[in-house]
């Protein structure tokens, strides 16, 4: 469904110290600086599949999508999406493709979103009865009941976010572009969008790319996650694979029925994470996992315990951690 070979995207930009003076002579003889977003990145991405696209801020994820929806021409490279080269922007690529950005809304501000979902089916020319059945199956879906009737500036964010997801499938498209669709959320609100971005893979098999620095929302939502640093890529695999890469250990979390002595638990093995009087967190390698989990229920008043594997977030951070680590080598 989708192929990037070579995929390259530079920007000049005009750089100038501060000052009157400095800006006098930039009317006359401007300094500019070559800035890689993506630089030379290659992957594909199957019907159907569930992707997460991750990388720092500033790794070039917001740009590759660009690039991916046709609102950004490569520098250079091979870029197609279902058949089609997304610059060109034909009528039948943009009818197979959706771009949902957290921070930016297609929403009539003073009008219902039910008047967005109206302009949208006038666009790309969704036949009614089509319309009808996917607006019924949307407001199923995202339990969104009368807020298609009410203003738009009336709806909290959580309404809106829901409204935008609806917004954007009325065409029903093949191709979905998220980039931090459940950003400034509550915590229930985050859980229905993951739930209906998964439940529509499901029933309509879109292939979904999503970008997002909640590491749940891709933990829940995606099987295989590339990862960029920098405009370049540093992993395309299993999101497991990755986490067992980095960090091939797992947290014990034990609960204990009565206090138990520090000393106790580091003759378990592993290392202690945390430690108070009714719970304790090691930190192991997984092969050592059961050994340790054997010892400590033999020896300790265990009431609960639980194998975790790390934070998503603390296994991206190392990835990138050592990244720069051989970047600044590689420099030296």
């Amino acid at each position: 469904m989708i192929r990037v070979r070579g995929l390259r995207k530079h920007y000049k930009v005009h750089e100038r110290p501060p000052g009157l003076a400095a800006a006098l002579r930039s009317v006359v003889r401007r300094r500019y600086r070559t800035i890689a977003a993506v630089d030379g990145i290659d992957f594909d991405i199957a019907e159907g599949e569930r992707v997460g696209f991750l990388g720092p801020n500033g790794a070039g994820k917001t740009t590759t999508l660009k690039v991916l929806s046709g609102l950004v021409h490569p520098t250079s490279g091979e870029v197609a999406v279902g058949g089609h080269e997304p610059r060109r922007r034909s009528d039948a690529f943009l009818k197979s493709i959706t771009l949902v950005l957290g921070q930016k809304q297609q929403l009539l501000w003073d009008l219902p979103p039910g008047e967005t979902f109206e302009l949208n089916r006038a666009v790309y020319g969704v036949p009614r009865a089509q319309f009808e059945e996917t607006l019924k199956e949307l407001v199923s879906l995202l339990e969104l009941g009368d807020l298609v009737t009410k203003p738009t500036r009336t709806l909290s964010l959580g309404e809106r976010m829901k409204c935008e997801l609806a917004a954007a499938l009325i065409h029903r498209p093949r191709v979905l572009f998220l980039d931090e669709p459940t950003i400034g959320l509550d915590v229930s609100m985050q859980v229905t969008v993951r739930d209906f971005v998964k439940r529509y893979n499901e029933r309509n098999g879109g292939t979904l790319i999503l970008s997002s620095h909640d590491m749940e929302d891709v933990a829940r939502l995606c099987p295989r996650v590339i990862v960029i640093d920098r405009g370049k890529l540093v992993y395309d695999g299993e999101l497991q694979e990755l986490v067992t890469r980095i960090r091939p250990d797992k947290r014990v979390v034990l609960r204990f029925s009565r206090p138990v002595d520090r000393a106790d638990l580091e003759r378990l093995g592993g290392a202690v994470v945390r430690h108070d009087a009714g719970e304790s967190v090691l930190l192991v390698h997984k092969d050592a996992v059961n050994a340790l989990v054997g010892t400590a229920l033999a020896g300790l008043p265990v009431s609960d315990l639980t194998v975790e594997n790390p934070p998503l977030e603390e296994v991206m951070s190392e990835l990138f951690a050592r990244g720069r680590t051989a970047r600044e080598g590689a420099a030296t």
